[in-house]
């Protein structure tokens, strides 16, 4: 009976060792999110496949770093100057994702807050080269999709080769001092008050035009006929109307060859 205990105690001893190892060797990575591998022996392999999503088996005394591989947003306040000096406010959505091929070489190189050690950075660099570029009315109106895109394409330059991939920047807003805001729209409801003002003169000018040859055309069918009737086709359309008429039902007197130029007179329903 004595032996019992003693026996019994290497066994517990040798049974909570292993549930600690297999715990430590069993890591679960999250759906939507990669691991990379850290040995005690080697550290991180820069060439290694990171650790897919799931129950994972690993040595008990290396660990798993833990990243999120699905796209992520982050907000963006900067401030930056137009091309003639003027402060100008951005405010933009960055979106972005590691790059899960190379995962372990981004660990490596840039760890876990490799968005504020690169793509902050190079998101703000990039828009104050753009911006740079602009006047604040093209900033405001007509140049903002040209200049999102244009920020994308310099940050992308930037951390496409250290193993972020950007899939979008979009520019939410753009704040002006106003007083070159309320100067910028008051220009711009100037143009557009002069350009309803061309198109109303436009149209005007159109429209007498119309008339104009409307008229002109009718100028020259009356001067065409005019020119056509002699005195033998007004009388012969006489003496057509002068028959038509005897033939009508209308009581009527027709003195022959008493009107001028020797046409009928017509007289009747009294």
């Amino acid at each position: 009976m004595e032996k019992l205990p003693k026996i019994g105690l290497p066994i517990i001893v040798f049974l909570v060792i292993g549930i600690i190892i297999i715990s430590k060797s069993v890591v679960t990575i999250d759906s939507g999110h990669a691991g990379v591998l850290y040995t005690l022996s080697g550290g991180v392999d820069a060439e290694s496949e990171p650790l897919g999503e799931g129950i994972n088996f690993v040595a008990p005394w290396n660990s798993v770093i833990d990243y999120e591989v699905r796209q992520q947003e982050i907000p963006e306040r900067m401030s930056v100057l137009s091309s003639n000096g003027l402060d100008i406010q951005l405010d933009a959505s960055v979106l972005y994702q590691p790059d899960i091929k190379n995962l372990a070489k981004l660990h490596k190189e840039k760890g876990v807050n490799y968005v504020s050690r690169v793509l902050q950075p190079a998101i703000r660099s990039a828009a104050r080269s753009v911006v740079g570029r602009y006047t604040p009315e093209q900033l405001y109106s007509s140049k903002r999709d040209a200049i999102q895109e244009e920020i994308f394409s310099e940050t992308q330059k930037i951390v496409g080769p250290q193993y972020i991939q950007l899939n979008s920047i979009l520019i939410r807003d753009v704040t002006l001092p106003p007083t070159i805001k309320q100067a910028i729209e008051r220009k711009l409801k100037q143009e557009q008050e002069s350009l309803e003002y061309e198109f109303r003169l436009v149209t005007a000018q159109k429209e007498a035009e119309k008339q104009r040859i409307e008229a002109q055309g009718k100028a020259d069918a009356n001067r065409i006929l005019s020119a056509s009737l002699t005195d033998k086709i007004l009388q012969d359309k006489g003496i057509e109307a002068t028959i038509k008429l005897s033939e009508s039902s209308n009581s009527k007197v027709i003195v022959i060859g008493s009107g001028d130029s020797g046409m009928p007179i017509i007289l009747g329903n009294q």
